[in-house]
C-alpha cells in the first residue's frame, strides 16, 4: 500500500471516529440529564429496589451500611446505575444510526423494530428479575441460614447484586433479536438453529449458572426463559424473512455500485 492509499484510508476512517465521539458525547451528555433529574429521589428510589429483600427478611430486621459514606455514597450509584438503565433505548438508537449507513436499505427498515424491539425486551427481563427472581432466590437464601445468624444485608453488597442480575437478565431477554440478525442476515438458517436445539438448551443453563448466584432456582429461572425466548425468535424469523425477488436484487447491485 503506498502513501496515497494509507492518506485515503485514513481520510475515510476519521469522520466515522468522529462520528463515534458525536454519538458518545450526546449519550453521555443524555445519561448526565437523567443522573440530574433523579438526585433528589435516590434515597426513594433504593428504598424501592430494596423491598423484595425486605419482604423476605424476618419481623424487625433491617439492612445495614459497613462503610460510614456508605448512606450517601449507595443512592448516588444507583442513581448512575438507574440513568443509564433508562437510556438503554437511546444507547441503542446511536448504536443503529452507527451502523446504518453500512445497511442496504431493505435492512435499514429493520432498525426502527429492532429498536422498540429489543428495548421492551431488556426491560422486560429486568421486570422479571425484580418481581418474579428476587422474591423468589432472596426467600430461598435466607430460609437457609441457620437460626442462630441474623441475616442483615449491607446495602453496597446488595446494589451490586442485584444490578448484576438485572443486567443478566435485560441481556438475556435479547436472544429473540440475536436470533432474529442471525436468520436475516445470513450468517445461518432457522433449520440450522432448530437442529442445535439442544446446545443451546445446554448453553442456556450453563450461561444460567455463571449469570446468577450459585442456586439452582436463579439458575432455572434465567435459563427457561433464555430457552423459550430462543423458540420465541425461532418463530419470529419468518416474519423477518428477506424473500429476494428481481427488484430487491436490482436494488443489492445498486447499493454495491454506490458503495464503490
Amino acid at each position: 500500500m503506498n502513501q496515497n492509499q494509507t492518506n485515503q484510508s485514513k481520510n475515510s476512517f476519521i469522520p466515522h471516529l468522529l462520528e463515534l465521539r458525536n454519538r458518545l458525547t450526546k449519550i453521555l451528555l443524555f445519561v448526565l440529564v437523567i443522573f440530574i433529574l433523579l438526585i433528589p429521589f435516590s434515597g426513594q428510589i433504593y428504598n424501592i429496589l430494596s423491598i423484595p429483600l425486605l419482604n423476605a427478611l424476618p419481623q424487625g430486621s433491617e439492612m445495614i451500611a459497613i462503610d460510614v459514606a456508605s448512606p450517601f455514597l449507595i443512592p448516588f450509584k444507583l442513581v448512575i446505575y438507574l440513568s443509564i438503565f433508562i437510556v438503554i433505548p437511546y444507547i441503542l438508537y446511536h448504536l443503529w444510526s452507527f451502523i446504518a449507513p453500512g445497511l442496504y436499505s431493505h435492512e435499514k427498515k429493520l432498525i426502527f423494530p429492532l429498536i422498540v424491539s429489543s428495548s421492551i425486551l431488556f426491560y422486560l427481563g429486568a421486570a422479571f428479575a425484580y418481581f418474579v427472581v428476587f422474591p423468589l432466590i432472596f426467600v430461598f437464601f435466607i430460609g437457609i441460614a441457620p437460626t442462630d445468624v441474623a441475616v442483615m444485608t449491607d446495602i453496597g453488597r446488595y446494589l451490586d447484586f442485584v444490578i448484576a442480575l438485572f443486567f443478566a437478565f435485560g441481556f438475556s431477554f435479547e436472544v429473540p433479536i440475536i436470533t432474529v440478525l442471525l436468520i436475516t442476515s445470513g450468517i445461518t438458517t432457522k433449520e440450522k438453529l432448530i437442529s442445535k436445539r439442544p446446545y443451546i438448551i445446554v448453553g442456556a443453563f450453563t450461561l444460567g449458572m455463571l449469570l446468577t448466584p450459585p442456586d439452582v432456582i436463579s439458575q432455572i429461572l434465567l435459563a427457561l426463559p433464555m430457552w423459550l425466548l430462543y423458540e420465541l425468535g425461532l418463530y419470529s424469523s419468518k416474519f423477518f424473512k428477506m424473500r429476494k425477488t428481481s427488484n430487491e436484487t436490482e436494488e443489492v447491485y445498486n447499493d454495491i455500485a454506490n458503495k464503490d
